[in-house]
C-alpha cells in the first residue's frame, strides 16, 4: 500500500524555522517590524495594487536574505567553532548580501513613495536647459556617490577593510571633497585656504596613524576633488 505523503510535516518544519529565526535574530525582528510599518503606510497612502506588490516583493527579498544569512552563520559556527579567516569571510559575504537587498528595498520604496507624477516633474527638470541643483542638494548627493566610489576603490586593493585602510582613503575623499566644494562655492580666499588646510590635516592624521599610504591618500583626495569639480564647476548652477 502506497504511503500517504506528509503534506503538513514540511510546512511545520518551515514554520518552525521562521519562528526560530524571529526569536533568535534581532535583525529579523527589525525587518518584520519595518514590514508591518511599510504595509500600514501603503494602505494609508492608498497605493495601487501594482505598487503594493512591488513593495511586498522587495520586503520578501530582504527577509529571505536575512534568513539565508542566519542559516549560513549557524552552519559556519557548527563547522568552524574557532576563529578562522574563511569563516569570517563567509559571514561577511552573507551579511553583505543582506545589506545589498536592504539598500535596494529602501531605494525601491523611495521610488514608489515619490510617485509617477513627481518623477515626471523631475525628469522634465533634468532635461530642461536651465536645470541646476542647489548647493545643499549637491552636497547631499555627493555623500552616497563618494561612499560608492570609495568602497569600489577599496575592493580593488588587496589590504584594509571597508571602514579602515584600503586602496582609496575615505577620510581624504570626503575631506578634500568638502574643501574643493568650499573653493568653488566661496569667494573668500581665506575660507578656501582654511578648508584646504583642514583637509590636509585630516589626510596627514591618517598617514601618521599608518592607516593609509601617500598613494592611498592621494587617490582619496583626487576622488573628492574631481567630484567637487564635477558638481560645482561642470553641472549648471
Amino acid at each position: 500500500m502506497a504511503r500517504t505523503p506528509d503534506l503538513i510535516g514540511p510546512f511545520r518544519i518551515a514554520l518552525n524555522g521562521l519562528v526560530h529565526t524571529f526569536r533568535t535574530q534581532r535583525h529579523m525582528r527589525v525587518h518584520l517590524y519595518v514590514t508591518l510599518v511599510t504595509v500600514a503606510l501603503a494602505l494609508a497612502l492608498n497605493l495601487r495594487i501594482r505598487e503594493v506588490l512591488v513593495l511586498l516583493f522587495m520586503i520578501t527579498f530582504v527577509l529571505v536574505a536575512e534568513m539565508f544569512n542566519s542559516a549560513i552563520e549557524a552552519t559556519v559556527d557548527l563547522v568552524s567553532p574557532n576563529y578562522h579567516p574563511l569563516a569570517k569571510f563567509a559571514k561577511d559575504i552573507a551579511a553583505g548580501a543582506v545589506l545589498v537587498t536592504t539598500i535596494m528595498a529602501i531605494f525601491v520604496g523611495a521610488l514608489v513613495a515619490i510617485g509617477d507624477d513627481s518623477w515626471e516633474r523631475i525628469r522634465v527638470s533634468l532635461t530642461s536647459e536651465g536645470f541646476g541643483l542647489p548647493v545643499a542638494a549637491k552636497l547631499i548627493l555627493a555623500v552616497p556617490i563618494l561612499l560608492f566610489i570609495v568602497v569600489i576603490g577599496k575592493g580593488l586593493g588587496n589590504r584594509g577593510q571597508v571602514l579602515r585602510g584600503g586602496l582609496v582613503s575615505g577620510h581624504a575623499a570626503y575631506a578634500f571633497f568638502f574643501a574643493g566644494s568650499t573653493v568653488f562655492i566661496s569667494d573668500q580666499p581665506l575660507v578656501s585656504g582654511i578648508a584646504i588646510l583642514l583637509a590636509i590635516i585630516v589626510a596627514q592624521s591618517r598617514y601618521e596613524a599608518k592607516i593609509h599610504s601617500l598613494l592611498e591618500l592621494s587617490l582619496g583626495a583626487t576622488v573628492g576633488l574631481v567630484l567637487a569639480w564635477v558638481l560645482f564647476a561642470i553641472l549648471p548652477k
